[in-house]
């Protein structure tokens, strides 16, 4: 089993880490991060270092209005003085006494409220597609999506963001191939049209804006589809 190869990226886990994402965004990248203890290890930094910020503030005064720009910079700073990184690499092959990662990894197993996900209730999105919607914040639209094996989404852009991960199978799309903790982020410049893996595809997606589709028939149906 590998780590995952696609990340959110520093500005996302710095907003994460600062409390700045939705509910449905903070999800996804909590989820991902239980896959990959590199973003696991700097959101620890990151929170530590603006923790550290926050403790040097007097309790009347306010945080100036370069104060995101300072943590920035020391964050650059301490990074600075690390030795690199190294690349992400396969990880350790499991062994008897290793547990195994669960399927669905908290904190998502508690917006489920565990349980079977074969017991639940799949709603249609379409053939081939299954989603259980989440409560997880206003004005955004997060779900547990299912898609059978070798099933294409609509051709389509987004309004705003959509962040997915990946927790069992995968899929490919224009940007790449997307396996178990692997991050998708799509934005109204991305055009495209996932297809998922021969052995079917189960992730998390949270949607800020809606999608809009874009192929020459899928356009006639944008006012009928529930994605």
């Amino acid at each position: 089993m590998s780590l995952p190869s696609h990340h959110p990226g520093d500005t996302l886990l710095i907003d994460y880490a600062g409390g700045g994402l939705c509910e449905g965004a903070a999800l996804v990248v909590a989820t991902h991060t239980a896959y990959c203890p590199g973003c696991r290890r700097m959101v620890g930094e990151m929170e530590a270092v603006g923790g550290a910020l926050l403790d040097g503030i007097e309790p009347d005064e306010t945080l100036s209005p370069d104060g995101l720009e300072a943590l920035f910079a020391r964050i650059d700073r301490e990074e600075a003085g690390r030795p690199p990184r190294p690349p992400c690499q396969p990880a350790a092959r499991p062994t008897a006494a290793d547990a195994p990662r669960p399927l669905i990894p908290e904190p998502l197993q508690s917006y489920l409220g565990g349980g079977d996900l074969e017991s639940r209730r799949w709603r249609f999105l379409q053939p081939g597609i299954r989603c259980i919607d989440l409560k997880a914040g206003p004005n955004v639209t997060t779900r547990l999506v299912r898609m059978k094996g070798g099933v294409a989404v609509p051709q389509h852009t987004h309004g705003d963001m959509e962040l997915t991960v990946v927790l069992d199978g995968g899929f490919s799309d224009e940007l790449g191939s997307f396996q178990p903790g692997d991050v998708a982020i799509g934005d109204p410049s991305i055009d495209h049209r996932p297809v998922s893996d021969p052995e079917g595809c189960l992730c998390l997606a949270t949607t800020i804006g809606g999608l809009r589709l874009t192929g020459p028939i899928g356009r006639l149906f944008n006012r009928f589809m529930d994605f």
